[in-house]
């Protein structure tokens, strides 16, 4: 039978979409396996075909970009048996990538202040110096991503209750995220200020740019960087170069670091930190908890008072 590859492939993805995924890369992957398909004049996705287009020799082996493709058409694959017999899906391990976990850098707080002062202090406007300000705060604070933080809207912050609503994030999915009232206090500055000095713009967005647009992510990475570079944070470590989603991971494990501090039961709370952060289960948490001295301090305090408590038993 003959499979219109490229009908196929939008209902798949739109099949996954309602399920809750995202799927942005493994829909450009797809497209270009279409393409693939048709340049090919594949009538059907064999097993040679599949591993033709996985193991295209233009892309560097020791990249993800080959297991990345190989998950994409293994999906895609699975649902084309539905449809037509003769697809054959690529065997899950035929090709295999173990990213390198990076240790994330920790800022310090005269750091953080540091990074907050030197951003704003770039800014051309004061309404793009405000924005600066609260959003690395608001990153710090919350441990948010920077996306949903670039999403956030007026109507997702309750500032009567001090909560926020991050909405469809990762999986689709909301959660409410309390903060403290000098965080709101922040953002209601900044919208104040963004209404005051851009009463033109239409945009929802809390933090919008100088024309009144939402805030884009790269744009935003990049004076970040910038910052960063300037105020000289990281230098004497240049193998850990500080970037934005570190601030996550200092969220996380001054988060436990408290916890430990104020004699609470790290391990009942950690599914307190896994939903604020917005992970699906606890495992997902545990890559952001790196072992600083601290940690590692109340770990072996911990530790030794199991030990002494076993021993008088």
């Amino acid at each position: 039978m003959t499979v219109d590859f490229a009908q196929a492939a939008a209902d798949y993805l739109a099949l996954r979409r309602r399920l809750g995924h995202k799927l942005a890369n493994a829909e450009r992957v797809l497209d270009r396996f279409v393409v693939f398909l048709d340049f090919v004049g594949a009538e059907a996705v064999t097993l040679d075909v599949a591993l033709e287009f996985i193991l295209d020799p233009d892309l560097d082996p020791a990249s993800s970009n080959p297991s990345r493709r190989l998950q994409a058409v293994r999906g895609f694959a699975r649902y084309l048996c539905g449809i037509d017999p003769a697809t054959e899906v690529p065997p899950s391990g035929i090709v295999s990538y173990r990213a390198l976990r990076r240790a994330p850098y920790l800022f310090t707080d005269d750091e953080i202040s540091l990074l907050i002062t030197t951003a704003a202090s770039s800014a051309r406007t004061v309404q793009r110096a405000v924005m600066l300000r609260t959003l690395i705060g608001l990153l710090t604070v919350t441990g948010m991503r920077v996306g949903e933080a670039l999403r956030l809207c007026d109507a997702d912050i309750d500032t009567d209750t001090a909560v926020i609503t991050i909405r469809a994030t990762k999986f689709n999915k909301s959660r409410q995220v309390p903060v403290t009232a000098s965080t709101v206090e922040a953002l209601e500055t900044c919208m104040k200020v963004r209404d005051e000095k851009l009463p033109s713009s239409h945009w929802p967005n809390v933090f919008v740019s100088g024309a009144g647009t939402p805030v884009a992510y790269s744009h935003f990475c990049a004076t970040f960087r910038r910052a960063v570079n300037t105020a000289g944070i990281g230098d004497p470590a240049p193998v850990l170069r500080p970037r934005i989603h570190d601030l996550r991971h200092r969220f996380a494990v001054h988060t436990l670091i408290g916890w430990h501090e104020a004699g609470l039961d790290v391990a009942a709370m950690l599914p307190r930190l896994s939903t604020y952060l917005g992970h699906r289960e606890p495992r997902y948490t545990y890559r952001y908890l790196t072992g600083t001295p601290e940690l590692l301090g109340h770990a072996a305090a911990l530790l030794e008072a199991d030990q002494q408590m076993r021993a008088s038993s």
